[in-house]
């Protein structure tokens, strides 16, 4: 098996950055959701209420970043440790962020059309909230887990199913997997790339973000692709109900992984039961 492409986001529900290689630090890929865009609330926002932010480009130079929209750009450097702080919402979590500064708010503002800020995590803490993992487990502004890790053959599998082919960014993984028969995945429980140890402890359920186009920012009203895959991808276990694709990844150990790179099976686990329907 090897590394078939490395995607990186830098701010949460925008669009991705394809990279050629990328350092795997406790809390995830190096710049991947770093960044967070939070309603006056400082409630954090995402695609499943925004769909249009997946149009919204990003891209990370030096201490910078630049984001883009319909001709529109602005760049804003990275927040010293000094700057204002705000506390966030992630989910029930609650948690210090940097604020962006009043510039990049009102261009996110613009972008939108409501109300927003952008703030920054820097060397902030956030620790997973999940049984699936130690309390103690850093992660970025990812809904939990630090990783995602997905199987190429897996998504050739799930087209053929498909009314018609969707490609692998609207599952927006982190590292995508290519030289596995499909689905195998389900039975991976760590991964090695070059010496780094990814863990695999869960499952990733997925949301009406997947239903999202992420260059244009519109969402389908056919509910593909969770309607194909809850019929052979639907788990109905206690904390775990839903259609699954990919899994969530905790680095054991950091490096750096690049396109190509070789990755083995380090720990192997069953296979999860799926909820038969009819």
């Amino acid at each position: 098996m090897k590394v078939e492409s490395l995607h990186i986001y830098p701010v949460k529900g925008c669009r991705a950055v394809d990279v050629t290689e990328a350092a795997l630090e406790r809390r995830g890929l190096a710049h991947d959701r770093r960044w967070m865009i939070v309603d006056e609330n400082h409630k954090f926002v995402t695609q499943r209420e925004v769909p249009a932010m997946a149009a919204i480009e990003t891209a990370i130079a030096g201490d910078m970043l630049a984001l883009g929209l319909n001709g529109s750009a602005i760049g804003v450097d990275f927040p010293s440790t000094h700057a204002p702080r705000h506390t966030v919402t992630i989910w029930k979590q609650q948690v210090e962020a940097y604020s962006a500064g009043a510039s990049a708010d009102k261009w996110i503002s613009q972008a939108l059309g409501f109300r927003a800020h952008l703030v920054w995590q820097g060397g902030l803490p956030r620790n997973i909230a999940s049984a699936q993992a130690s309390p103690d487990t850093p992660t970025s502004f990812a809904d939990d887990f630090p990783v995602l890790v997905a199987l190429a053959e897996s998504l050739a599998d799930l087209n053929t199913r498909m009314p018609y082919p969707l490609p692998m960014n609207r599952f927006r993984p982190n590292i995508v997997v290519s030289g596995a028969p499909a689905w195998s995945e389900d039975t991976w429980r760590k991964i090695s790339i070059r010496g780094t140890v990814i863990d695999l402890p869960k499952p990733c359920l997925r949301c009406v973000v997947t239903a999202t186009d992420q260059q244009q920012g519109i969402r389908g009203d056919d509910n593909e692709p969770l309607k194909t895959l809850k019929t052979f991808r639907l788990m109905r276990e206690p904390g775990m109900t839903g259609v699954v694709f990919g899994q969530n990844g905790i680095p054991e150990s950091t490096g750096v992984v690049h396109l190509g790179d070789t990755v083995d099976i380090a720990e192997s686990q069953p296979a999860p039961a799926f909820a038969k329907l009819g």
